[in-house]
């Protein structure tokens, strides 16, 4: 049996790469594709990172593995948030499953993977830590050591440093985006060097797997440069450069997927995977200032005013919220714009705690005045569904989500701060989240030139258990896509499954813990403003 092999392509979409395939810019993906099989990959509540990378790896929903957001709340009554980590993680992931049957893994960049857990192979994490502790976060101990003899390895690149990261996000001048898009080029590049060297000079591994999160960030920033219904038909000099830049990239990418494939070996399964899809957004939502005009959140009188030169930043004042509202007469906020969603707060110092009854009532009538809420220029709702915590994160961990999830029409984004209007409309689109990924898979036993109806992101971590013969837990939300395999593959050899894995293994080192100084704190914290995460 060969190596499964999975490349994650964070934020990547079709509405992209279909264009780009077809004008031979990315000519091995395609060829991939056209000898495999192709699926939009449904993601879910929040389309956003942690959440949905997460749900890939657990083959488990939000409220079943434990993860909604870039920040976890503390407890289901707090009002306080912390950056999400590998504690966070509440379920046994393909890597703890593949190891406890014998196989080894190579995981390196993808989300919540610090402090390192403890895997059979090798971590590298990436993207949301900061670059001083990457020597903590690389497992085996002493992989770092190893790594950095690598002529390419850089790790102020690979993860957060400021100095590097600093002119791309801040504004993301016209000016700045060559470096932006040439910064994450490199960084692809640099992620595929440790790849090589894992595969060729370290222990064999049976899973292999790389998360690039290039297509994230320049869709996020130079959607209307990518999406080639948004192009400019005159483009000036500078918008020609950066519409060039950006083919290059995604033709980069393209080159090093073929590269990762002919690494593999002979046979090898190949999943290309999304965390969620990509598309144009031009509106802003106002959450908090929509919760003020109905009555539902108050803001402390010295709480609510920006002050640019002195922007709150920084590890206590993430979610500003805590400081800026005023608890005695606020019954509902959001504290995150990623997560698109309200906390309602049912108990408060100096105010009788909200009964059940009243909770039902509040959550229905906030529900209702949003779908009411009208775009004013278009006269169209801003808001298209509003789903209930119960509804929308079932499971053990639901009271640590929202307790009112948001679905914007045309992929419209979420601020939180204070404002006089409730919808602004931007000028020129950026690009945002939408919850149709991409799934693309090949190998000796998937079907050829097929495109499938679509697929959940809970069905990928049941396909790769499968494809390394390890058994499937019963208490995974996804099932193994019979119909991505040649017909009577799994009657003639069946999926096999065992009880509920438990839990990840704890991460093995303590000493591993987020420690983040004030200029990765600011980093992590304007790398997230500049995509319209946190402002």
């Amino acid at each position: 049996m060969g190596k499964t092999v999975l490349i994650g392509l964070d934020g990547a979409t079709f509405t992209v790469l279909d264009p780009l395939m077809d004008r031979g810019v990315m000519p091995f993906t395609r060829d991939l594709a056209a000898r495999g099989v192709r699926a939009a990959l449904r993601t879910v509540m929040p389309p956003l990172t942690p959440p949905a990378w997460t749900s890939l790896m657990t083959g488990k929903r939000p409220g079943e593995h434990g993860v909604f957001d870039f920040f976890q709340k503390e407890t289901p009554q707090s009002e306080y948030f912390h950056f999400a980590g590998s504690q966070d993680v509440r379920s046994a992931t393909i890597w703890s499953l593949a190891g406890d049957h014998g196989k080894r893994v190579v995981s390196l960049n993808f989300p919540l993977m610090f402090p390192p857990p403890a895997v059979e192979g090798y971590v590298v994490p990436g993207g949301w830590m900061p670059w001083r502790q990457l020597r903590l976060g690389c497992h085996p101990p002493g992989l770092f050591d190893r790594l950095k003899q690598l002529p390419s390895f850089e790790p102020r690149e690979l993860a957060l440093d400021m100095k590097l990261e600093a002119k791309a996000i801040d504004g993301c001048a016209a000016e700045e985006y060559v470096d932006w898009i040439e910064l994450h080029t490199r960084r692809e590049r640099r992620w595929f060097e440790i790849l090589r060297y894992l595969l060729t000079e370290e222990e064999p591994a049976d899973l292999v797997a790389v998360m690039f999160d290039g297509p994230d960030k320049l869709q996020h920033l130079c959607w209307r440069f990518i999406d080639s219904a948004f192009r400019p038909a005159d483009p000036s000099p500078w918008e020609a450069e950066i519409i060039a830049l950006c083919d290059r990239y995604f033709s980069g990418l393209d080159g090093l997927i073929r590269e990762i494939v002919e690494l593999a070996g002979p046979d090898p399964t190949v999943v290309l995977a999304s965390d969620h899809g990509f598309g144009p957004t031009w509106d802003l939502l106002y959450l908090n200032a929509w919760l003020e005009e109905h009555g539902h959140l108050v803001w402390a009188e010295d709480g609510g005013a920006e002050d640019s030169d002195t922007p709150q930043i920084g590890f206590s004042q993430m979610t500003r919220h805590v400081f800026q509202l005023d608890w005695s007469r606020t019954v509902a906020y959001a504290a995150t714009p990623s997560s698109q969603g309200i906390h309602i707060v049912r108990a408060a110092e100096g105010r009788e705690a909200m009964s059940d009854r009243e909770y039902e009532r509040l959550t229905a009538e906030i529900a209702a005045g949003l779908l009411e809420l009208r775009h004013p220029v278009s006269g169209r709702p801003v808001v298209t569904e509003v789903q209930r915590r119960r509804d929308a994160f079932a499971g053990p961990y639901e009271e640590l989500a929202p307790d009112l999830s948001l679905v914007l029409a045309d992929g419209a984004a979420v601020s939180i701060l204070r404002s006089d209007l409730l919808v602004r409309t931007r000028s020129e689109p950026n690009g945002n989240h939408r919850p149709e990924g991409i799934f693309l898979a090949s190998g000796p036993s998937i079907r050829s030139g097929v495109a499938l109806d679509e697929l959940a992101i809970v069905d990928v971590a049941p396909l790769l258990l499968y494809s390394l013969d390890v058994p499937v837990p019963l208490d995974m939300s996804g099932r193994v896509p019979e119909e991505a395999f040649e017909p009577g593959e799994l009657r003639r050899r069946p999926p096999r499954y065992v009880a509920a894995a438990g839990p990840a293994p704890a991460p093995e080192s303590l000493e591993a813990e987020l420690d983040y100084a004030s200029d990765e704190q600011e980093t992590i914290l304007n790398r997230l403003r500049a995509l319209g995460y946190v402002e």
